[in-house]
């Protein structure tokens, strides 16, 4: 086959996952209890048919084996995370012995293997005890935060040369403080974007951390899932609403991760309602000299706003839903299985604008992907044709493509995820991965997306 799309020599093809989601034995190996272990034994109604995060995937007894399925699908790359509760039970205190040599195996079988680590330190699993000492609304919770990243640092950092302090930081901010789908479930404002705030100084003060190390060739960034706002139209009122929602949603972590301060239309904003966080002395010299060294974008579907229906109820909590409505454009393209749209055209969008307002930073997809509900009835002689999923990731990647012809700095792209794996409250509704996971058994089986992806990464484009 001849190859019309070339990307740049080095290329990062691979996938993402995360501790919580993949990695089960919730309850073996020393590890603490996190808010998912402690929410879904609280509450497992609130999951899809009641299954929790106990066993997932079952990385943490099968990484060998799919560690060597990672490279036979030209894996050069993968990002997994670090539980919290494994490596420091309890958040803070003694290291745990038995998960620092559970890492330790992971990160050397994928290096033997030509995959390098990319390491993510926070993907929404907090460990209990430190959310009942008030989580990210806490500064002390900071600080254990950033003992726990140096510990990772200089537990695995001889090796691991690319690191990622937070992954969608912006999601336990909606789910649990804003929108109610995760724990704590608290409808607050204020208290949301003191979450987002700390959540930032967690960040800065991790990659100050980092650089003071001065590791050769190492390099520390963030996860941001980068949902452009597109307006209904060019009228005022629609884009002063996608305007909003794009401070709200895209630029609240953005810019001072990137840029090292907050916009300050956002700030004059919150001031206006008295939704501002507290803030220390020093914070604004810290978030200004700890700017990322690359920048990880999670990107599934657009955000499409217009100016508001209706007047906010005066009495209802403050919510950035005050400033627009969100939109359904007609015709739009849709997954039908997750009720997402598909645009892929966004992906380009995201990274001319980091070319043109953020210095062009060194970036990567590090998620992108499809889930499909009831994968099986699409199921051919042992096999799952999900010809549906290659056609969304080259459609994605012909955009990519597209933006690093025209001077985007994009070094990689990493879909969700490498095997079908346990999505928060949807559990297996959904099916992601280039592997599917039999939830009893455990075993794996390749679907056709993953054979074509190894000769993607082969030919190094399609």
């Amino acid at each position: 086959m001849s190859i019309q799309k070339k990307f740049p020599e080095g290329f990062w093809w691979g996938s993402a996952a995360s501790a919580t989601q993949m990695e089960g034995a919730a309850s073996e190996g020393g590890k603490g209890l996190n808010i998912w272990d402690h929410w879904y034994a609280t509450e497992p109604n609130r999951f899809f048919e009641g299954v929790g995060p106990e066993s997932t995937s079952d990385f943490y007894h099968k990484y060998k084996q799919d560690i060597k399925l990672m490279k036979e699908i030209g894996h050069n790359s993968f990002r997994p995370s670090i539980s919290w509760s494994r490596l420091i039970p309890g958040g803070t205190g003694e290291v745990n012995q038995e998960a620092v040599d559970f890492y330790n195996n992971v990160f050397d079988e994928m290096i033997a293997n030509d995959i390098e680590p990319f390491v993510n330190l926070f993907h929404f699993d907090m460990p209990l005890e430190l959310q009942n000492a008030g989580g990210w609304e806490n500064r002390d919770v900071v600080d254990a935060y950033v003992e726990y990243a140096s510990k990772c640092f200089e537990l695995f950092g001889d090796r691991v040369k690319k690191w990622f302090t937070f992954n969608e930081p912006i999601v336990p901010v909606e789910g649990g403080y804003l929108y109610d789908f995760h724990y704590p479930n608290v409808v607050d404002a204020k208290r949301a974007f003191q979450v987002a705030y700390n959540t930032m100084i967690a960040h800065a003060k991790a990659v100050e951390e980092y650089h003071k190390l001065n590791i050769k060739d190492g390099k520390i960034g963030i996860i941001l899932n980068l949902t452009p706002s597109y307006p209904r139209s060019q009228n005022p009122a629609d884009l002063k609403a996608s305007n909003i929602c794009d401070l709200f949603f895209n630029r609240s972590f953005l810019d001072p991760a990137v840029l090292g301060e907050y916009p300050q239309e956002l700030i004059e904003l919150l001031r206006e309602h008295g939704q501002l966080p507290e803030t220390k002395d020093g914070d604004k010299e810290l978030l200004k000299n700890n700017k990322v060294d690359l920048l990880g974008v999670n990107y599934y579907q657009p955000r499409r706003v217009k100016a508001k229906e209706n007047l906010p109820n005066p009495y209802s909590p403050f919510m950035p839903d005050w400033f627009f409505d969100n939109y359904e454009m007609p015709g739009r393209k849709m997954n039908p299985y997750r009720g997402w749209e598909i645009y892929e055209k966004g992906i380009y969008d995201i990274m001319i604008n980091l070319k043109e307002n953020y210095g062009n930073i060194e970036s990567f997809i590090s998620e992108n992907g499809m889930g499909v509900q009831n994968e099986g009835r699409f199921l051919k002689d042992g096999r799952i044709e999900d010809d549906y999923r290659i056609e969304f990731i080259q459609d994605h990647l012909e955009w990519l493509h597209k933006a690093i012809e025209e001077g985007c700095n994009a070094k990689g792209y990493h879909l969700w995820t490498f095997l079908d794996n346990w999505s928060w409250m949807n559990a297996y509704k959904n099916r992601y991965g280039f592997f599917s996971v039999d939830i009893e058994t455990k075993e794996r089986t390749a679907k056709k997306s993953a054979s074509w992806f190894a000769e993607v990464s082969r030919n190094n484009g399609f």
